[in-house]
């Protein structure tokens, strides 16, 4: 790796060691299985291999959600995904996902395991599975469907980008830096400006696009990513803040927020979910653990 402000990158790239920063142990340009690892499977028909970044926090959400709307097909086995030590290259995970990202679901309801990747993917499949969260009319559901795209497509500047350089890198770059902060901010005004007009990000009606986007947006406003609040002015935006506190105070959402969580307080962490009654004893399973 280098920093000179005259490195001249070469005609064929080659990956001879490791780049540096917070993931370096776990990135290569190579897919695939780096071992032999199965997965386990609980007794819910929904199986899900996750871990509480923003991206798999949408999912737990959704499901949370389902599960509180009185949909009980949604139960559910959250079962802990450990990227920091390489479980997603394990030849079950990637089996499920060969992209090798959380989160992954495996819905076993029917005669055949349906697997489902890409948590844009993951929300889409289950509001259509259980007719919630995503508006039938076709008006409504193309704009909830593109603020769930604009979130996929967004989101990377924001954690790629801007999260991976200000945060995890292992040298601050300016110009990288500068560039990503530019487009995040210009991405909160968007949404701040959506959020003046609108109750909920596709409108008057709370859908997969707020669970989409909250996680990412609402926790960049809430100072949850990067300890970037301050630097990125988030309190500026008060309309995202007006929605991002709304959202995460439905119960659904602070028990999805919990669920196969290893950071933060104990009693925000759930590590694995396979029972309502899990919320009520995951500090205490946590601290015998440890001992």
């Amino acid at each position: 790796m280098s920093d000179r402000a005259d490195y001249v990158p070469p005609k064929v790239w080659t990956w001879n060691k490791e780049n540096g920063g917070r993931f370096a142990n776990i990135n290569r340009p190579v897919a695939g299985a780096t071992h032999e690892k199965e997965l386990p499977v609980g007794r819910h028909p929904l199986q899900l291999y996750s871990l509480a970044t923003p991206n798999g926090v949408k999912v737990t959400v959704m499901l949370e959600e389902l599960l509180a709307s009185g949909h009980s097909g949604a139960e559910y086995d959250a079962w802990l995904i450990r990227i920091g030590e390489g479980d997603q290259f394990g030849s079950g995970f990637v089996a499920v996902n060969p992209n090798s990202k959380i989160p992954a679901l495996l819905d076993r309801s029917g005669p055949t395991p349906i697997r489902v990747f890409e948590s844009g993917a993951i929300l889409l499949y289950l509001a259509e599975k259980f007719g919630a969260f995503l508006p039938t009319e076709a008006g409504a559901r193309a704009e909830c469907l593109s603020w769930l795209f604009w979130q996929m497509g967004s989101a990377p500047y924001l954690g790629g980008g801007l999260g991976h350089f200000y945060a995890y890198a292992p040298t601050k770059i300016e110009y990288a830096i500068d560039r990503f902060a530019m487009e995040v901010k210009r991405q909160l005004d968007v949404l701040d400006r959506r959020l003046a007009e609108n109750e909920y990000v596709a409108g008057s009606e709370y859908t997969i696009a707020d669970m989409a986007i909250w996680p990412w947006y609402g926790g960049l406003v809430k100072g949850w990513l990067y300890e970037a609040g301050e630097f990125l002015s988030v309190q500026d935006y008060r309309h995202v803040q007006r929605w991002a506190n709304a959202i995460g105070e439905r119960p659904a959402v602070r028990r999805g927020r919990k669920v196969n969580r290893v950071s933060g307080e104990l009693s925000d962490q759930l590590h694995e979910r396979h029972d309502a009654s899990d919320f009520e004893t995951s500090t205490q399973d946590i601290l015998a653990a440890q001992k």
